[in-house]
């Protein structure tokens, strides 16, 4: 005789921020997915209903009206399963991050998320009220106590008291869990920890998707009661998971958490249950046999995959078709170039070469023959010209007065203009090429290479720069970035034999320093301390310091550390502190 189970779907999904009635097609494809593989439940992530983070779109009363009535709708076609959605619930006027439950046209429970993150990229005390009650469906041979993100964080909070005190048999996390560098290892882990000292299951489905800044890797995870890992989600793409849990598996497990006692943080309210009458009917179709290992991504591979994925849906999300970027023949933009032709395609991507009489001959044969590999356009605009009659212009009120970085800004600017003008002519996004590096400490122009609409090395270092460029040609078996772009000393080419190192130290030593001012807040004397010579330390202080009003008009860039410039990272432009 066959054993009942009970059989769950996570719905691994890419929402878009504020697409009510694209996020809403997502949910109904999935359900329907869902009930014709007989699911009894289906889980779909944090917010999928307006997209995470909705910031300030939660300040409008038609939104909040709009995504209620698109979960009307998707109740009106849940039929004899369960569907868990993540949707904001509004009560007495106030807003809740919500996990609501949906069954058979009508919506029975809704848990509000108790523990609001707000630092790093998170702010949602601005917009939510917090919840204060662990909840619990209990359908008889089945408990599943509901818990958002942040709560399963949480040590001796929501789900210690829903498994302990409440004897859930599978904790159900709904996330939208944005990626970092480290992420999805510490979140296994963590995932296990809970299931381990609760002796309940785990099922936590997560965000997949570019969203401006962010990047959601997906991941989604099933652990046992015992900690093993069941099945994983892809990383960096949609997926629809779906796991048999064996009813008579579920009961073996109760003792154990039973003999653990109770646990729970002072502060919440009793755990609700809410019953739910839910026949357990043998299934038809046969049993599902999961991925049983997470995605084994290298370091650079996770982070080639995040730039893709933040490239792509930033393009696509914001209703463009083809990218433009300038081509320098150094290694930004030419890493920049590749990211965009394996994101998008060859043909959606335009390349110009905009040499100025400081660039080499080397310089514009490596631009050329990286487009060559890649099967994009190149487009050469010489700037001579153009340069000479912007200095026309200004010989009068500039006579007497000493060529400096004046003269150089204005290459920069021209390139910018051109790159601006075919934007504007034929709709092409222009990406920016400069790096995590060069933005920090300024060394970059404002109104000139700074400009464009996305910038995909934003968060990443020049180092990696380097490291990503060998992961990329080791991937193709051949230098498809040729090896004279990446072994050449770094320039800007504003002025003969320039080299970056002019202006910086040298970028093992710059990144190093960088990491420990920039992404750790370590003070100048604690960074020498470390070895560094104190002088540079201070130089690279100040510098990153007087380039914040830069970083504030800069465009918008793929977070991949665990600090990075924009939402993470909120410094006042107008400021005298110094860190010596």
């Amino acid at each position: 005789m066959a054993q009942k189970i009970f059989r769950t779907a996570l719905a691994q999904i890419n929402p878009t921020v504020g697409d009510l009635a694209g996020n809403q097609k997502k949910i109904l494809d999935a359900l329907h997915l869902a009930a014709g593989n007989e699911c009894d439940l289906v889980a779909f992530p944090e917010l999928g209903i307006t997209g995470y983070p909705p910031e300030d779109l939660l300040l409008r009363r038609q939104f909040i009206h709009d995504q209620r009535e698109a979960v009307r709708e998707i109740a009106a076609q849940v039929g004899d399963l369960l569907c868990v959605i993540g949707c904001i619930d509004e009560v007495q006027g106030k807003l809740f991050n919500a996990s609501t439950v949906l069954h058979r046209g009508a919506r029975i429970a809704s848990y509000h998320k108790v523990h609001l993150p707000n630092y790093s990229v998170f702010d949602e005390e601005r917009y939510f009220e917090a919840g204060r009650q662990p909840l619990i469906l209990d359908l008889g041979a089945v408990r599943i106590g509901l818990s958002i993100c942040e709560d399963i964080w949480i040590a001796g909070s929501v789900v210690d008291s829903e498994a302990l005190n409440g004897q859930a048999d599978i904790l159900l996390n709904i996330s939208a869990s944005p990626y970092h560098i480290g992420k999805s290892e510490g979140r296994l882990q963590l995932m296990r920890e809970r299931a381990l000292r609760t002796h309940s299951a785990v099922a936590y489905v997560n965000l997949v998707g570019g969203q401006d800044e962010l990047v959601f890797d997906g991941q989604s995870l099933v652990l046992s009661a015992d900690g093993r890992l069941l099945a994983a989600g892809d990383a960096f793409a949609e997926d629809f998971i779906v796991v048999d849990w064996p009813l008579a598996e579920i009961a073996a497990a109760r003792p154990g958490r039973a003999a653990l006692g109770q646990g729970a943080a002072a502060a919440l309210q009793p755990v609700q249950v809410i019953a739910v009458d839910f026949p357990f009917t043998d299934k038809k179709t046969a049993a599902f046999n999961p991925r049983t290992a997470a995605p084994i991504l290298h370091d650079f591979e996770e982070i080639y995959q995040a730039l893709l994925l933040g490239i792509r849906d930033y393009v696509a999300k914001n209703g463009f078709e083809k990218v433009v970027l300038g081509s320098s023949g150094g290694i930004d933009s030419a890493l920049v170039a590749v990211l965009a032709v394996d994101a998008l395609g060859a043909a959606q991507v335009k390349t110009v070469a905009i040499p100025s009489p400081f660039s080499s001959a080397g310089s514009i044969a490596d631009a050329r023959q990286l487009a060559q590999n890649l099967g994009v356009e190149l487009i050469e605009y010489p700037i001579h010209a153009a340069l000479a009659a912007y200095e026309e212009t200004l010989a009068q009120t500039f006579a007497g007065l000493p060529r400096d970085i004046t003269e150089e800004n204005l290459q920069a600017r021209i390139r910018g203009n051109l790159l601006m003008a075919l934007s504007n002519k034929f709709g092409w996004m222009v990406l920016v090429t400069g790096n995590k590096s060069e933005v920090s400490v300024g060394y970059c122009t404002i109104y000139g290479d700074m400009a464009g609409g996305f910038s995909p090395l934003k968060d990443v270092f020049k180092t990696m720069v380097y490291e990503l460029c060998d992961y990329r040609n080791k991937k193709a078996g051949y230098d498809l970035i040729p090896r004279a772009i990446i072994t050449k000393a770094p320039s800007a080419e504003l002025r003969p034999n320039q080299t970056d190192q002019d202006s910086l130290p040298p970028y093992d030593v710059l990144d190093a320093i960088l990491e420990c001012y920039v992404e750790r807040e370590m003070g100048v004397a604690e960074i020498a301390a470390r070895g560094f010579d104190p002088g540079v330390v201070r130089q690279v202080a100040r510098l990153v310091d007087m380039a914040e009003y830069k970083r504030r008009q800069a465009a918008p860039g793929i977070k991949i550390t665990p600090r990075a410039f924009g939402k993470d990272r909120r410094m006042p432009i107008t400021n005298r502190y110094r860190s010596i």
